[in-house]
C-alpha cells in the first residue's frame, strides 16, 4: 500500500514547483506491483516480480509546459530535481494552451481510493506458494498428453498466473488530491496441436477481474484446447457478401477505432472519419454506447482521469446520435471544443437488434440468439493482423473464425479477408448481444453485421 510518506513526497514537489516558479503543477505518484507465474508443457518456466514506484512531474512555467518522471523519492533530492525540470522548461517555446483544468471540473469524491470498491484485501495474502499452485492448476498438459486415440496430438501448452495492486496517487497546485486502487487476478492459457496431417491449430483463453474470486481459473485450460481443436478441418470459402457474426473476445477490433475518431486530438489533427458528427445521427437508430465510468467493482472504473478531472456515467452514442468527443484540457483550449475527459474509459456496448426497440436489460440476447437471427454467413473469432484508415474509416483485416449455417456453425474457415468502410459497417448491424465478459474493462458483446465482403 502506497504510504503517508510517500504521499507527503509527491505534496513536497508540488510545494517545490511552485516555490521555485511555476506557474503551475501536477503530480502524479505511481505505485504497482506485478507477479507472474508461467508453466510451458506442465512445467515451471519463469516466475516474475515488478515493482515500480515513480512521480510524474507536470509544470506550467511562463506559459511554457514540460513533464518530467523519476523513481527516486528523497524530498532533498526531489527538491534540486524540480528545480532543474523548471529551468528546462524555461527553455521550451511558448504553448499557452497548456493549463491546468478549472477546478470546478476535478473529481472531489476521490479521496481514499477505494470508494470504487476494487481492491481485493486476499491480495495481501497472496504469496510465492500461492502463486505457484495457482499457476500449476492452469495446466492440463499431462492429463490431456497421455489419452489415446485423438484426432491430434499437443506439441505446447503456455499458461500464466498473475496478479498485480496499482495505488495512484494525483495532487495539483489549485488544491486537488485524489487516489485510485485497485488490484487484478488473470490468468491465461494457449494450446498448439498437431492434426494428423501435421497441420498446427492454436488457441487461447483468458480470464481476469479486480477480484480472484471471479477468475474461473478451471476454464482457461479446456477452453483454449477446444477453440484449437474446433479450427481442426478448415475449408476455402468463396469470397463475396456475407452476414457477419464476431465474437465478443475480439468485437473490440470493430469498436476501438470509433473511439479514438471521438479523440479530440485525431480530430484536430484531421485523422477522424467522425469529426464534425457531435450531435448528428450517424449510427443505426437504437444504438447506444455508454461510458459507465463510475460502476463500483468493475474493472475500467474510475472517478477522475490523468488531469484529475472528475468522470461521469455518460452516452458516447445514443440512439445512433454521437454524443460526445474525448476532449482534455489542452485540446479543449487549442480547438475552442468543450472539454470533457481524456479518453473513454469502461465502454458499453447496450443490446441492440435491428427492428427492435431495446430497453436496457429488457431482453438477453446470446451467441446463439444472434446465430439463429442472422441464419447463415460467417463467425468470426479472431482478427489477424490488417488496418482502419483514420480519415476515411475503410479497413482490410485478416479473419479466423466459422462458417454457420441455418443458426449452426458448420466448419472452420481459413484465409479470409474483410474490407469495407465502418460507417458503412455500422449502419448494417443487425445485433449486439447481452453476453460482454463480467470482467472485461471494454463491456463489448457479440455483434452481427449484414452485407459484410468477404474475399478468400
Amino acid at each position: 500500500m502506497m504510504t503517508e510518506h510517500e504521499i507527503s513526497v509527491a505534496r513536497h514537489c508540488i510545494d517545490a514547483a511552485v516555490e521555485g516558479g511555476a506557474d503551475a503543477a501536477r503530480a502524479t505518484l505511481s505505485k504497482c506491483v506485478t507477479d507472474s507465474c508461467t508453466m510451458l508443457n506442465g512445467e515451471l518456466d519463469k516466475v516474475s516480480h515488478c515493482a515500480d514506484r515513480s512521480i510524474y512531474l507536470y509544470l506550467f512555467v511562463d506559459g511554457r509546459y514540460g513533464t518530467f518522471s523519476t523513481n527516486r523519492l528523497d524530498k532533498e533530492e526531489l527538491t534540486g530535481f524540480v528545480l532543474k525540470a523548471i529551468d528546462m522548461v524555461r527553455m521550451l517555446g511558448e504553448d499557452r494552451c497548456r493549463q491546468l483544468p478549472a477546478k470546478e471540473r476535478k473529481a472531489v469524491d476521490a479521496v481514499t481510493g477505494h470508494e470504487l470498491a476494487l481492491y481485493d484485501s486476499s491480495y495481501e495474502e497472496t504469496d510465492t506458494e500461492t502463486r505457484l499452485a495457482r499457476a500449476e492448476a492452469l495446466s492440463i498438459f499431462a492429463a490431456e498428453s497421455g489419452k489415446n486415440d485423438l484426432p491430434y496430438r499437443i506439441i505446447s501448452e503456455e499458461c500464466e498466473y498473475s496478479d498485480s495492486y496499482e495505488d495512484t496517487y494525483v495532487i495539483d497546485s489549485q488544491g486537488f488530491e485524489g487516489r485510485h486502487t485497485e488490484t487484478s487476478f488473470s490468468s491465461f492459457s494457449e494450446m498448439t496441436i498437431e492434426d494428423s496431417e501435421g497441420n498446427k491449430y492454436s488457441g487461447y483463453w483468458w480470464e481476469s477481474a479486480p477480484f480472484f474470486a471471479e477468475v474461473e481459473t478451471g476454464k482457461c485450460g479446456p477452453n483454449a484446447l477446444e477453440k484449437a481443436v474446433s479450427q481442426i478441418g478448415p475449408k476455402s470459402r468463396r469470397g463475396g457478401s456475407y452476414r457477419m457474426v464476431v465474437d465478443r473476445n475480439c468485437a473490440s477490433r470493430l469498436i476501438s477505432p470509433i473511439f479514438t475518431a471521438l479523440n479530440a486530438s485525431s480530430i484536430q489533427q484531421k485523422m477522424s472519419f467522425l469529426d464534425g458528427t457531435l450531435d448528428r445521427q450517424v449510427f443505426p437508430a437504437g444504438l447506444t454506447v455508454m461510458d459507465l465510468a463510475r460502476t463500483p467493482g468493475k474493472a475500467g472504473s474510475r472517478l477522475f482521469d490523468t488531469e484529475g478531472v472528475a468522470t461521469e456515467d455518460a452516452p458516447i452514442i445514443e440512439d445512433g446520435f454521437v454524443r460526445r468527443y474525448f476532449v482534455n484540457t489542452y485540446m479543449s483550449a487549442k480547438t475552442g471544443m468543450e472539454p470533457t475527459v481524456e479518453d473513454i474509459s469502461r465502454p458499453c456496448v447496450m443490446s441492440y437488434l435491428r427492428g427492435e426497440a431495446l430497453q436496457t436489460g429488457e431482453k438477453e440476447v446470446s451467441l446463439k440468439d444472434i446465430l439463429r437471427r442472422c441464419g447463415s454467413g460467417i463467425y468470426v473469432t479472431g482478427f489477424n493482423g490488417g488496418n482502419c484508415n483514420p480519415v476515411t474509416g475503410d479497413f482490410s483485416f485478416g479473419i479466423e473464425g466459422f462458417a454457420f449455417s441455418r443458426g449452426r456453425i458448420t466448419h472452420p474457415v481459413r484465409e479470409m479477408l474483410i474490407t469495407g468502410n465502418l460507417m458503412q459497417l455500422w449502419q448494417e448491424l443487425i445485433a449486439a448481444g447481452s453476453d460482454a465478459r463480467k470482467s472485461a474493462r471494454w463491456q463489448i458483446p457479440t455483434l452481427a453485421f449484414d452485407k459484410v465482403s468477404f474475399s478468400s
